[in-house]
């Protein structure tokens, strides 16, 4: 009886998802809050329902049966905080309250059945982020003011902090990532990726004449420069990239588009003759069967773990994910394709999609420069860390070592996402 209620969950699941990544497009097409109630609304019911199945189907298999107390704390948790910002921020927006739960919903289930200590972990953090997201929209109200006014103590801040992860920082897969305080792991990059945001968006504010862009350049390059010397190459273009749109949307000059693209080129040639560890991957993406013993390990594992899952998927814990170096960082999607299903994986990049969108037509409604440039560089972190991640582990571009946003195993990273997605909020409650 068992194996036929994990059997049909998994089909029961997909459906839950794909009605849920469905209604999130839906919502587009009406312009009020009134208009769209229902459609959150029952995106919230399909998100208790995944998250009861999934965490019912690893019961059923005979985990942890402390596992019964640990979903029950998550899923009030997460409807508290749904139902919280919502109460102390009628003007948010729903799409990216729903959206975060979700993504989070996602990861809390597919973590419980990789590494349960990892999940529990990884709730901890979410919970004290989700704290702060019902606090950083009101303090959103004092940004312009503050990091207009402390342009240059954010900047330096950001170089500092990188500069102490470059000297004291532990190695992991030969790039400098983070370091370790008192059994605490911090992977600073993360953050400063908010910092940086902030300073270059209050730097164009106030003026983008050439000698201003000149001297933002100079300290965006300090940033990517040291996070090259550490070969944290995946944040350091992410940064790159989040610069160049920046630039481009303040100035609207397509030739520094334009330039950026050149540059960025030349930087990847380089990267390949100077480092070791991205010559590794550029091979292990061109022809990775032909080295399944070595460097091509983790991505053909990738891709088998993929190709097995099929559409439908081999059903929560009937996989064999944890073949897979990494697998609850950087390959989580894979993990979750394999027992979900691709059709599941497809549901999770159209709900990313989603986000990067709503990000950007908040963006795109500020009349304010500031606000406007802090919307677009969040937009283009989260769509473009995104796109890293999952193209890496599909093939379709090289692996960068970026986790998913919300979904990946890593404190760091869903706690600055939680924060990245209440400063968006913050922006679209004041100037919405």
């Amino acid at each position: 009886m068992n194996n036929i209620i994990i059997e049909l969950s998994k089909y029961f699941i997909i459906l839950c998802i794909a009605f849920y990544a469905l209604n999130g497009f839906i919502v587009f097409r009406y312009k009020t809050h009134e208009d769209q109630r229902g459609f959150y609304v029952m995106q919230n019911i399909f998100m208790v329902m995944i998250h009861a199945a999934g965490f019912a189907v690893l019961v059923l298999e005979g985990r942890d049966v402390s596992m019964v107390t640990f979903y029950c704390v998550t899923q009030l948790v997460i409807i508290a905080f749904v139902i919280l910002y919502r109460v102390i921020y009628p003007a948010s927006q729903p799409l990216i309250v729903n959206n975060m739960c979700m993504l989070l919903t996602i990861s809390l289930v597919i973590l419980a059945r990789l590494s349960y200590s990892k999940c529990q972990k990884q709730f901890v953090i979410a919970a004290a982020g989700m704290v702060l997201a019902l606090v950083i929209p009101f303090l959103m109200k004092f940004s312009h003011l503050v990091f207009m006014h402390l342009t240059w103590l954010w900047a330096l801040a950001g170089v500092f902090v990188l500069g102490v992860v470059f000297v004291l920082g532990r190695a992991t897969y030969g790039s400098k990532l983070s370091f370790t305080l008192k059994g605490i792991t911090f992977q600073p990059s993360e953050a400063v990726k908010l910092l940086f945001v902030f300073f270059v968006a209050a730097m164009f504010a106030k003026s983008t004449t050439l000698k201003q862009i000149i001297i933002t350049s100079v300290f965006a390059m300090a940033h990517i420069g040291i996070l090259a010397l550490s070969k944290d190459l995946g944040s350091a273009l992410i940064f790159f990239v989040v610069y160049v749109f920046m630039l481009y949307v303040a100035t609207r000059k397509l030739y520094w588009l334009l330039a950026g693209m050149i540059l960025g080129a030349v930087s990847a040639v380089a990267g390949y003759r100077l480092f070791a560890h991205v010559r590794t991957r550029f091979i292990a993406w061109k022809d990775p069967f032909s080295v399944i013993d070595g460097q091509g390990y983790q991505i053909t594992q990738s891709l088998f773990a993929i190709g097995t899952g099929g559409w439908f998927g081999m059903g929560l814990g009937q996989g064999t994910p944890n073949k897979i170096p990494v697998v609850e960082a950087d390959f989580i999607f894979s993990a979750i394709s394999e027992e979900l299903g691709c059709l599941f994986g497809l549901c999770i990049i159209l709900i990313c999609i989603s986000n990067f969108l709503m990000f950007l037509n908040i963006a795109i409604k500020q009349s304010d420069l500031f606000y406007r440039l802090v919307a677009l560089g969040m937009a283009v972190i989260y769509g473009f860390q995104m796109f890293l991640t999952i193209g890496g582990v599909t093939k379709f571009i090289p692996l960068t070592g970026v986790t998913l946003p919300l979904v990946s195993y890593g404190g760091t990273s869903v706690l600055v996402t939680i924060i990245m997605f209440s400063v968006i909020q913050g922006i679209y409650c004041d100037n919405g």
